[in-house]
């Protein structure tokens, strides 16, 4: 299974949490870029909300 996510201009990491049959379900974690002392790093990650998720199954 190949997951696209598509959202807003933060860096985004997602896992695929349960797979059966009929239903998979990918957990998506947001985190905002910081500058902190001229240092870019990033913030703790959280949920992302609107993000919208494109799955690809192929057959074995």
């Amino acid at each position: 299974m190949t997951i696209g996510i598509q959202g807003t201009g933060v860096m985004r990491s997602h896992a695929i949490t349960a797979n059966t049959a009929t239903t998979t379900t990918v957990n998506v974690i947001a985190a905002a870029g910081v500058t902190l002392l001229g240092i870019g790093v990033l913030a703790v990650g959280a949920p992302a909300a609107g993000v919208t998720v494109h799955a690809h199954a192929v057959g074995a």
